[in-house]
């Protein structure tokens, strides 16, 4: 099955925009892509928010797929969440955009009132790791401290990933520095992954020597296992009185339910999972779109207005 590319490349590094009642309806062939409207993929059905109301309830994880810097995705988050809210479900947030190494900082800064925006960022190693303004992403960040929801850091850190991406992926693994941090079952031989990543890295970096694509490759395993990790031991770990985990990812690292959501599966088969990809709309984009409905990028695919930032992208 061809796949189209995401929006922004996987490695290198609203509150209801509905227009009026949309109620149910098929996807024709050629209906407007407008601002507002969520897809439910697998039947190109047309649906509300109201509708995604119960595949959220019913599931144990709910994976967001977003394009960087965005504020119409941050908003689509937060509707999730306060829908979960409103219906007696405490959900737990988990971000890629923090780092293993800042989950002392992040804990700090949710649970303490005094906790400060300068202590987060250098008690998260921001700017080690993801860096850039905070600002960008930190409506989640309030309205996670606001809400007291336990707010987990996705990402392993930066240094790690740097390792593989510079040495391969098993001289990497015999390194000291990686002896803080385990992942466990790493998984490197998954067929439809490797092709999956391949095709964007020689897309985004034509005519490197096979070594290198090999190693940005191990490294993108390295951030996908990682980050399935996190998810897998919020699963076991959760009490029966927590909701369900929602993780907020670059789309990248759901598509078509492989880099993340299959690494969880492995573990976790009987889990109940949504993924949710988020568009930031452009007419431009119509092909693309189009073409991600046909060949099932996600559960659900939600049209958002553009950010300032405008189109993101493809390689970063």
């Amino acid at each position: 099955m061809l796949r189209q590319k995401p929006l922004t490349f996987l490695f290198l590094f609203l509150v209801l925009f509905i227009s009026g009642p949309l109620g149910c309806s098929g996807l024709q062939a050629k209906a407007t892509l407008e601002v507002g409207q969520i897809y439910q993929v697998s039947d190109q059905t047309l649906l509300t928010v109201d509708d995604l109301v119960p595949h959220l309830l019913a599931a144990d994880v709910v994976f967001i797929g977003e394009e960087h810097y965005t504020p119409s995705h941050l908003e689509a988050a937060q509707t999730i969440l306060s829908i979960l809210l409103a219906h007696k479900r405490q959900p737990t947030l988990a971000m890629e955009m923090f780092s293993w190494d800042g989950q002392p900082g992040l804990d700090r800064y949710i649970r303490e009132q005094e906790s400060t925006i300068p202590q987060l960022l250098e008690e998260s190693h921001w700017d080690k790791n993801w860096g850039g303004a905070l600002a960008d992403y930190q409506p989640l960040v309030t309205f996670s401290k606001t809400h007291q929801l336990n707010l987990l850091a996705l990402n392993p850190p930066r240094p790690l990933v740097r390792l593989v991406a510079t040495q391969g992926l098993q001289k990497a693994m015999q390194d000291p520095k990686l002896d803080n941090w385990t992942i466990n079952d790493l998984v490197t031989d998954d067929l439809e992954y490797e092709n999956l990543i391949y095709e964007q890295i020689e897309s985004c970096h034509a005519g490197l020597p096979d070594h290198v694509y090999r190693r940005i490759f191990e490294a993108s395993i390295i951030r996908d296992e990682g980050m399935a990790q996190i998810v897998r031991n919020y699963l076991n770990d959760k009490s029966s009185s927590e909701g369900p985990l929602v993780s907020y990812t670059g789309g990248g690292h759901i598509q078509y339910h492989i880099p993340i959501p299959k690494r969880v599966k492995r573990t976790q088969p009987n889990i109940k999972s949504v993924t949710i990809y988020l568009v930031a709309w452009d007419p431009s984009k119509e092909h693309e779109v189009r073409a991600q409905l046909k060949n099932g990028i996600a559960d659900f695919l939600w049209l958002t207005p553009l950010g300032p930032k405008g189109i993101q992208a493809r390689c970063g």
